[in-house]
């Protein structure tokens, strides 16, 4: 229920930010006019495609600052900061945009006042809003009353949530307990009783909605419980005993044709952002594979010309979830590299499954250059585009290094390996330590967001042109 509630409310905000933005834009855009000399006015096509501009980034920033979420702002002064980051963002690319397009002269009365504006108006909406679902509703005749089962530390788990969380109005009338083996009390919460308590308990409040946060093992017949309740017309939400507060798990409720289902995702993407990350590297490979063109004829030139054997080297690689696929690379190396690896294995520098060597015989004249320059690694945007490979995610190990794998090092595995990484970023020659680039991939695979790819990538291009680590 209050799932729904928060839903509903978002789409108000959503719809009174909507209105708020095109009553605040033309209000700018009359100020502007009444203000500004002629020559400096908008014209009616800039001043339309300005306001629906700011109203789409609002509402992306908007949503990424926590204003279209179900959870409260600590403060005040948390929320105030909050809007003035996002809509700063959302003006800076809207005035970024007008230069681009070079919009002159720069309607600079009305970005300003348009800004002024909109974050007073916004503001107010929000503080009037927060004001009445924090301070009426959850004291009217209506409010959602709420009864919490369970271990202390679990109950106290949910009501510290139930505090936080927004909805038109809801209250935790207390808690029924179990044996907590010494647990702590949970505090600011009104102990009901046991669960001997229960049938009495919810005769005598007017509960809507009953909480179980029962622990793995739990002697209660959860069964009657549930059937009491579904008797009494009384609502009912159950915390998986698999979810534990302190271990980042990702528990997911989900519905299959009507199958209640819990998803366990092991990274922090979601199917959007495989959507959004698959298009970044379907461009990406695109346009890698266009250079890759026009390089191939004197790349494949200079290599034949140094050392007999084929222009690329393919080696099979790990892909996602121990897929195997051809990884494509410039030969750097002489042709019979990988027979002579077992010779050099006493010179690894590498802790660990990876291999490393420090000036590697192997590697031809022609093709330290191409490390160097990382000109060796673009026909893997052969891979990017055939989906084997990412533009951005972890590097991909060989299966002997995948064979010599302990159980945690394998969730590095379970996304898609990537050109580049933050392992590259961090400085490639310099981690000697196969932990530490575990680390850093699992780092990457739960901290996902798509700005980080694009700023990955960024810092790759630079560490290119710097010429550092790759060697």
């Amino acid at each position: 229920m209050i799932t729904q509630q928060v839903y509903q409310i978002t789409n108000i905000l959503m719809l009174f930010d909507g209105i708020v933005l095109c009553l605040t834009g033309y209000s700018a855009y009359v100020i502007s006019i009444e203000l500004a000399s002629e020559s400096i006015i908008l014209s009616w096509f800039d001043f339309i495609a300005s306001v629906l501009s700011v109203m789409f980034l609002s509402n992306y920033f908007l949503g990424r600052y926590g204003f279209y979420s179900g959870k409260r702002f600590s403060s005040n002064r948390e929320t105030v900061l909050a809007l003035l980051k996002a809509l700063t963002l959302v003006f800076l690319i809207l005035a970024a945009g007008a230069i681009l397009m070079a919009i002159t002269p720069f309607p600079r009365l009305f970005f300003i006042s348009y800004f002024v504006l909109a974050f007073l108006s916004l503001l107010c909406i929000r503080f009037a809003l927060y004001h009445y679902l924090d301070r009426h509703a959850r004291f009217n005749f209506n409010v959602w009353k709420i009864l919490l089962v369970g271990s202390p530390s679990r109950v106290a788990m949910v009501a510290s949530a139930l505090d936080k969380q927004r909805s038109w109005g809801h209250q935790v009338v207390g808690c029924l307990l179990l044996d907590g083996n010494g647990e702590q009390q949970p505090e600011g919460l009104r102990n009901q009783g046991s669960i001997e308590d229960f049938d009495k308990i919810l005769n005598r409040f007017e509960i809507d909605e009953v909480v179980f946060a029962l622990p793995k093992v739990s002697l209660i017949a959860l069964d009657k419980l549930l059937h009491k309740c579904e008797v009494m017309g009384i609502a009912i939400k159950i915390v998986p005993s698999l979810y534990e507060p302190d271990t980042p798990q990702r528990l997911i409720g989900e519905s299959l044709l009507g199958i209640p289902m819990l998803s366990y995702s092991p990274g922090n993407i979601s199917a959007a952002g495989w959507f959004y990350k698959r298009v970044l590297d379907m461009a990406g490979g695109l346009i890698g594979c266009i250079l890759l063109a026009v390089m191939y004829p004197v790349v494949a030139l200079l290599i034949k010309l140094d050392s007999p054997g084929p222009v690329l080297f393919r080696q099979v690689r790990i892909g996602r979830n121990g897929r195997q696929f051809h990884l494509y690379k410039f030969r750097t190396m002489v042709a019979d590299a990988e027979g002579r690896k077992a010779d050099l294995l006493k010179f690894n520098e590498m802790k660990g499954p990876m291999f490393k060597v420090e000036d590697d015989p192997r590697i031809t004249r022609v093709g330290r250059f191409l490390r160097k320059t990382s000109l060796d690694e673009f026909p893997q945007f052969i891979n990017v585009l055939k989906g084997e490979m990412s533009l951005v995610g972890t590097r991909p190990p060989t299966p002997n290094e995948v064979q010599q794998y302990e159980d945690w090092h394998r969730r590095r595995i379970s996304t898609t390996p990537g050109i580049t990484g933050l392992w590259q970023v961090s400085g490639r020659n310099k981690i000697s330590d196969f932990v530490e680039v575990v680390k850093l991939d699992l780092e990457y695979i739960d901290t996902w967001r798509f700005t980080r790819d694009l700023w990955i990538l960024w810092r790759t291009v630079w560490v290119v042109l710097e010429r550092k680590g790759a060697k």
